[in-house]
């Protein structure tokens, strides 16, 4: 035994000698900052030495020398000095946030597809010199300033980054400090893209289960594919835009247009011939990939839940692994007339902020499955707490992502630290550049046959950055790259929200 520890003496010693070279290295070089200098030279490397532990028991000697204290952090020390961010084209703009420390470690989180960057950015000010590691702490203070869906992208933002700065700083993967995993990989569900004919729907789906491995899929069943055949909607024409289309999309300013309007308040049906036109289109589907892969469904259009019921009726045959955002979220009292109609399991969620609202879906049991979007409801813990809680009422949780990489490996950390978990959403399958947005710490692969790969060791989220690729892939109306925000530095307003 003496022998054994003799060499792992001799090779600690050996370590503790590189260590120190690379230390005094760094400190030696002018491109350190001051910041940085004056870190290394207080936290000179001390602790135990190996050789002082010639008298330790067996359980205490390997309990030290397997100990993974990261020694180039000193978490007690750590402090918010920057912000920055890229806007990558994924998803039609979707900016990806940097905090950085003084202690050189940073963190990377994400604002969620399709909102501004300014919901992060204006938070700066309220973060700067706050210990990144105080995750909680922090997202109590900046909760107030996120809302429903995109409104929440800021906050959920930095709740992501910090929790990478603290599983860094740590030396553990983020699941870790949610308590634990459950799961070393992650069930994914590919979201399926509605085609011009069914040859082109077949290509898409094959692509997803043969050459990608998914065993679950998600598709459109949308009142869209009726365009163009007479009789199968009633009162649509009233709701098209100039060219014609049901847009759910793009008119931000219009308050009356139809993608704004909610769906008990257009009056349009669909009739027997449009339903007998979709339930077409899920039967060629199901009869594509057969009955041992789920299939889940979304976007079906703006109208209300008694067409919704109509709709779901009809396809249930199909036996569909959900019917996704029939109604808007915020009628829970409609979910569950909905839920009580239909076979289908139904779910809705991805555009919820925080606990609170999703409690009265949960407690009245108005939903089958919850769907939260991580960079929506919350960030890593809030949504773990959102899926523990469902699970007391005997609900799962599925999770609707549609972000770059960074936000993709939050959802896995949580859902591997969530019990109740279904399946991750991946939306960006046909974007052959979007894994390479990122290299993974230790060469995991990322996704591998439809599951996505827990990083068991790989501290934080487990993942860097490839800039050259996100250079390759900035959104064409702000090519700017992590560049100064120091103009979002100075706090100018009180932000409590009592007298």
């Amino acid at each position: 035994m003496k022998s054994v520890l003799k060499n792992i003496i001799a090779k600690n010693k050996k370590e503790e000698n590189d260590y120190k070279l690379a230390r005094q290295a760094e400190i030696d070089n002018p491109k350190t900052t001051d910041d940085r200098r004056n870190f290394l030279k207080k936290t000179a490397l001390g602790g135990i030495a190996m050789t002082g532990m010639m008298g330790l028991g067996i359980e205490d000697t390997i309990a030290q020398t397997t100990s993974k204290v990261n020694r180039m952090s000193a978490p007690s020390d750590l402090k918010i000095t920057d912000m920055r961010y890229a806007l990558t084209s994924v998803m039609g703009g979707t900016a990806i946030i940097k905090i950085e420390t003084n202690q050189g470690i940073y963190g990377l989180g994400e604002v969620r597809d399709a909102a501004d960057v300014r919901y992060a950015l204006f938070l700066k000010s309220r973060i700067l010199g706050e210990n990144p590691c105080n995750v909680e702490k922090i997202f109590k203070s900046i909760k107030q300033f996120g809302g429903p869906a995109r409104q929440a992208g800021g906050v959920c933002g930095v709740e992501m980054a910090l929790w990478d700065i603290c599983g860094k700083a740590y030396n553990v993967p983020a699941w870790q400090l949610l308590g634990g995993r459950y799961r070393d990989k992650v069930r994914m569900y590919a979201d399926t893209p509605e085609a011009s004919s069914p040859e082109e729907q077949k290509k898409l789906i094959e692509y997803r289960t043969k050459d990608q491995g998914y065993t679950w899929l998600k598709m459109d069943v949308s009142i869209g594919e009726l365009r163009g055949k007479p009789g199968t909607v009633v009162n649509s024409k009233f709701w098209e835009n100039e060219r014609g289309v049901l847009a759910q999309w793009g008119d931000r300013r219009n308050m009356m247009s139809y993608g704004n309007t909610m769906h008990p308040f257009t009056q349009i049906q669909i009739t027997e011939k449009g339903l007998d036109e979709l339930a077409q289109i899920v039967e060629n589907v199901r009869n594509m990939v057969g009955y041992d892969i789920p299939i889940s469904t979304d976007h079906y259009g703006h109208f209300d839940l008694n067409n919704g019921i109509r709709l779901a009726k009809k396809l249930d045959k199909y036996r569909l692994a959900w019917f996704e955002d029939m109604v808007p979220w915020q009628y829970h009292e409609q979910w569950k007339t909905i839920t009580e109609a239909i076979e289908t399991p139904t779910t809705t969620g991805e555009d919820i902020y925080l606990l609170k609202d999703f409690k009265p879906l949960i407690e009245n049991r108005s939903v089958d499955i919850i769907h939260p979007d991580l960079a929506s409801s919350g960030g890593l813990l809030e949504t773990k707490r959102i899926g523990d809680y469902a699970e007391e009422y005997g609900i799962a949780m599925a999770m609707h992502q549609a972000g770059t990489p960074v936000s993709f490996m939050s959802n896995v950390h949580c859902a591997a630290a969530t019990q109740n978990f279904l399946a991750l959403e991946h939306h960006s399958v046909d974007l052959p550049w979007w894994e390479d947005l990122v290299t993974t710490v230790g060469g995991f692969k990322m996704i591998d046959k439809g599951f996505a790969t827990v990083p068991l060791t790989a501290p934080g989220l487990g993942i860097e950055l490839n800039e050259d690729v996100v250079k390759e892939h900035l959104h064409p109306t702000d090519k700017s790259f992590f560049k100064s925000t120091k103009e979002w530095d100075e706090l100018r307003s009180h932000d409590r929200t009592y007298s």
